[in-house]
């Protein structure tokens, strides 16, 4: 009966946490999946690719605040508890998105409405920086030992799982509610309404959630999350940007930027675009459990070997092909292609990191590294894609993707395999030798 009891208690924690991330991530991908509509009334310009330069920069300049929120939230989770980390996270998110919803246009108010933009953007990027580490940190902690990929790809089902939501919204108000002009001219803010308001069912799951058996054990000593504490394990931060560099632009290649992708590039319609990326990413929610499963039997490090060598051969060929073909149903297939070989990294990468760190310093040395990593590569690939289209040399994007790719292969061929040398099967049994 007890242990049906810690069951029911470690699920429920689990999806908990999940739904908390979901709405987290609705709120940042809401701002890419509604950039093509918005970008008109905070920067006039007649030329489509500058006004989406434009808001692909502050986009971009979002994910300059991610480490900040690595090291601010990552800080409160490994000295105060995972569960107030997340909780204090997802208000700072939900009044991200209201500010957004808010805002008057610049034909209203002038540069002052960028600037509210721009401001309403670094809440966000300092809100989701910390996130990512306190969830992946939170779920692999809740996670049982023989399931911990599978549950902990969970974090990649609600992380696409909240831009399928923005995508789903913008279908819904695209075909059946509002016309092209309406959510140009204001239809635009009303996933942005929707992104405040789910906060509060995801404050309200986040104050009930338990804390981890890691952490009530951690409180037990006097070891505290600190810059200083993280510093002592230098192989494992350079080992979370070694691993996360070519994932996390290929992953923001092949989801945030493909709707504008297929838009800009190869020339669909804003809907056909959008109902192309609501699909093809729907499979590839599918698939990061079952990836994280084969994780659990497997290991770790064959997926990720496999995205690296799958990446570093594929990724200029489909983009390429994808680029230059008419065809729907081959641009869907291109598309999946790609989605299918990056999963080798979504599915697992938030758990690798996690079991490199002990607890006192698990969510900041999850976060921290992470979020500059992605600051640099992933938070600047729209950016870098439409300045390269914008300067006629488009294909040097995708050798660019596959430099970085074949840069975390050389990563993944050296490091251990974290699933035979887990810090989080450790973190309750002190006699053990310390890994480092």
């Amino acid at each position: 009966m007890k242990q049906e009891k810690i069951s029911a208690q470690r699920l429920k924690a689990i999806i908990g946490g999940s739904i908390g991330n979901l709405v987290e991530w609705y709120d940042w991908y809401a701002y890419s999946a509604f950039s093509l509509y918005f970008s008109g009334a905070f920067f006039p310009d007649s030329n489509a690719t500058a006004q989406l330069l434009n808001t692909a920069g502050i986009f971009a300049v979002g994910f300059l605040m991610r480490p900040i929120g690595g090291w601010m939230f990552g800080g409160i989770a490994d000295r105060l508890g995972r569960k107030q980390a997340m909780t204090l996270s997802v208000l700072l998110m939900s009044f991200g998105s209201l500010l957004i919803a808010l805002t008057p246009s610049y034909q209203t108010i002038g540069v002052l409405a960028p600037i509210l933009l721009l401001l309403a953007r670094l809440l966000q990027g300092l809100s989701v920086g910390g996130e990512y580490g306190v969830s992946a940190t939170y779920l692999s902690e809740m996670a049982t030992e023989n399931r911990r990929g599978f549950y902990s790809s969970f974090q990649y089902v609600t992380l696409v799982g909240g831009q399928l939501i923005a995508l789903g919204i913008q279908l819904i108000l695209q075909k059946l509610i509002l016309s092209e002009e309406q959510l140009h001219s204001w239809g635009w803010r009303i996933p942005f309404v929707i992104g405040a308001m789910l906060a509060i069912i995801a404050l309200y799951l986040r104050r009930n959630l338990h804390e981890t058996e890691a952490f009530e054990a951690l409180k037990r000593t006097k070891r505290k999350g600190t810059i200083k504490e993280l510093l002592k394990h230098p192989k494992a931060i350079l080992t979370v940007v070694g691993l996360t560099l070519g994932g996390t632009l290929a992953f923001y290649t092949y989801t945030n930027y493909m709707q504008k992708f297929l838009v800009n590039t190869v020339g669909l319609s804003k809907d056909l675009s959008t109902l192309l990326s609501f699909i093809s990413l729907l499979i590839f929610v599918i698939l990061q459990p079952i990836f994280g499963a084969l994780s659990d039997k497997i290991g770790r490090k064959p997926l990720l070997i496999s995205f690296g060598v799958l990446g570093t051969i594929f990724t200029v060929p489909l983009l390429t092909a994808l680029s230059n073909t008419q065809s729907v149903w081959v641009s869907f297939f291109l598309l999946m292609a790609g989605l299918i070989i990056v999963s080798g990294y979504t599915s697992i990468n938030a758990v690798v990191k996690a079991e490199l760190f002990p607890a006192e310093v698990r969510a900041l040395g999850v976060g921290l590294p992470y979020a500059l990593t992605v600051a640099l590569f992933g938070g600047t690939a729209e950016y870098l894609a439409l300045w390269f289209k914008n300067s006629g040399h488009k294909s040097y994007f995708y050798w660019y993707i596959t430099g970085c790719i074949a840069l975390s292969l050389f990563v993944y061929v050296f490091m251990k395999d974290t699933k035979k040398t887990s810090r989080i099967n450790h973190d309750l049994k002190p006699e053990k030798t310390d890994l480092d």
